[in-house]
């Protein structure tokens, strides 16, 4: 997916650094008045810059206020058919919103690319996507295949009478962000994987998942699958707390919509 990074700001810098991480390959623009010395194409209006390169790349990532990248792609879109995706971030790395091509650009999966390298919380709004609202969380052991990883997934959803197509997300801690089995059994699955931050699973001021010394002594965390399916949504709930299959740890965790009385 050829992709660019924008933004008009300092701080908006800082996230693009931390994005390199992930995304070496990507084109980076930063806006001419930003002084730094990270590599990047510089340019002096964002509405000319979109209207220019819109049709050179499948995906765009905006570090700026939403109404700057609304007004700046407006002239641009066509048809969502084509367009490509655009991914809003803050300047605060809070929130990485799906913007346009949430399906047919490839947005949604973007905008949880670009959550989990730099922490953020993915925002997605599409109709299809709203009505899922189970989180599968998942720790294994190193080396776990990606077979066996979709397997124990499906026998867990089934044991709790749950829906694949039910499954917002996979996740897990980002110390497993690199583990091919678990990446590749998400690609199997077709579901996005989300990765959460050690330390947020470290602070987390919940307390309604099981502490494991085992984890804690392995990779020095209270647990993995619990907290994790927890810390992936909002007002989730765990509805079959951690359960072992063959060295794969799953838990499943349900959001519940809010009550507006």
């Amino acid at each position: 997916m050829k992709l660019a990074f924008v933004t008009l700001s300092f701080e908006g810098v800082k996230i693009l650094e931390e994005l390199f991480k992930t995304f070496h390959l990507a084109d980076y623009f930063v806006h001419e008045n930003v002084e730094s010395e990270f590599e990047s194409v510089r340019f002096s209006k964002i509405m000319e810059l979109a209207a220019e390169s819109f049709s050179s790349y499948e995906g765009f990532v905006f570090v700026a206020p939403s109404g700057a990248v609304v007004r700046a792609i407006a002239g641009s879109l066509k048809d969502k058919r084509s367009d490509p995706a655009v991914v809003q971030v803050d300047v605060g790395g809070r929130h990485a919103v799906s913007l346009v091509g949430g399906h047919e650009g490839g947005a949604n999966e973007l905008a949880v690319m670009v959550a989990n390298a730099i922490g953020a919380e993915p925002v997605i709004s599409t109709s299809t996507e709203a009505v899922k609202n189970i989180i599968v969380g998942i720790g294994c052991k190193k080396g776990k295949g990606a077979s066996e990883i979709a397997a124990a997934v499906c026998l867990a959803l089934s044991e709790a009478g749950v829906k694949e197509r039910k499954v917002r997300y996979i996740a897990s801690a980002d110390i497993k962000s690199k583990e091919k089995g678990l990446i590749e059994a998400a690609g199997m699955l077709g579901i996005p994987l989300r990765f959460i931050s050690s330390d947020e699973i470290k602070n987390s001021t919940r307390g309604d998942f099981t502490h494991s010394e085992f984890v804690a002594k392995k990779v020095n965390l209270p647990a993995v699958a619990e907290p994790a399916a927890l810390l992936a949504g909002r007002r989730t709930s765990l509805i079959l707390p951690r359960k072992k299959y063959n060295g794969i740890t799953i838990a499943l965790a349900k959001e519940n919509c809010l009550s507006l009385g």
